[in-house]
């Protein structure tokens, strides 16, 4: 199969390395010049649960290049979703499906507008743990599982042929009729840590061995639950604190992908994460006061660090 993936950063460099090294014909685009030509020259390094490999892969940083695949995975951060839906108008033939993979809410509703409702599934991933190493390496902690289905009614056989293409490939895949389900599980993982995390750089771990950190942890998973359950979100699970605690227990060395962005001197996703709770609670009468406390100081400790990049930068 021909599969672009739109945006390769941690997790997007999972995935086109695994689904290269299956024998599809993978590209890689990526806006970051220094990471497309490392993967050009030496092939997509990828270690951690999975093993340890270097694949050979197209990569480029424009879409055209590329030409119409059948599978189209954009794995970009939210706030970049609409761009990357835009550059992948190149790729998008009549019988090609898009794969939004984002953390959060709105990915793929945004992709939907974008390229037309009839072309666009969803995929829900999470327990990676991924990281980019460096230009054209990348390693994830875990190994769980990828969840797929079509953005409203029963899995149909253009989902499952996809579910087949990921499983070749050593993904665990199961196929959902109910995605915003899905959607809404791993938001309440991703809002116990993902700001928690960033706030004190720290790692899954450190917030389940912490027990004021733990605490916050909790109230923003209970929180986001709540405020799913009451919009009508039946979830697979009644203990949403239990939840988070299994997940994080699985991958303790992992750190958020938000923590990393904010290492690395980029602006995070808590806007679509912890910040997007606080208007989905107010949207059925409930308040998140814990995700609305951890969203502002994650807003402030970004805003500075980038105010003293930019005065590095300017020789202040």
């Amino acid at each position: 199969m021909k599969i672009a993936v739109v945006g390769v950063g941690a997790m997007g460099s999972v995935y086109a390395a695994l689904l290269g090294d299956a024998g599809n014909e993978v590209w890689a685009i990526d806006v970051w010049e220094e990471h497309v030509k490392a993967i050009q020259e030496h092939g997509l390094r990828l270690e951690g649960a999975s093993g340890d490999r270097a694949v050979r892969i197209n990569a480029t940083t424009d879409a055209a290049q590329a030409g119409v695949c059948d599978l189209v995975i954009i794995a970009t951060k939210g706030m970049h979703v609409e761009s990357a839906a835009e550059a992948a108008r190149q790729l998008i033939g009549p019988d090609t499906l898009v794969l939004p993979i984002q953390n959060g809410l709105g990915g793929p509703d945004a992709v939907a507008r974008v390229l037309g409702e009839e072309q666009v599934a969803i995929g829900v991933v999470g327990g990676f743990g991924a990281s980019v190493v460096g230009p054209g390496h990348a390693r994830h902690e875990g190994w769980e599982l990828v969840r797929l289905g079509e953005r409203s009614g029963p899995v149909t056989a253009r989902v499952e042929r996809i579910a087949d293409v990921w499983r070749d490939a050593g993904f665990r895949v199961q196929t959902y009729d109910d995605v915003g389900r899905l959607v809404w599980e791993k938001l309440v993982c991703n809002v116990s840590f993902s700001g928690p995390c960033t706030l004190l750089e720290c790692t899954l771990g450190d917030v389940l061995a912490s027990e004021s950190a733990w605490e916050i942890s909790s109230r923003c998973a209970s929180e986001a639950y709540e405020a799913g359950r009451a919009s009508g979100i039946a979830f697979s699970f009644d203990e949403p604190v239990a939840y988070v605690h299994a997940f994080a227990s699985r991958i303790p060395a992992a750190r958020p992908s938000m923590l990393l962005d904010y290492l690395a001197g980029r602006r995070g996703e808590i806007d679509f994460i912890n910040g997007a709770i606080p208007p989905a609670a107010r949207a059925v009468g409930l308040e998140a006061p814990a995700n609305e406390t951890v969203s502002a100081l994650v807003r402030a400790k970004e805003a500075a660090m980038l105010a003293a990049r930019g005065a590095e930068r300017s020789g202040g």
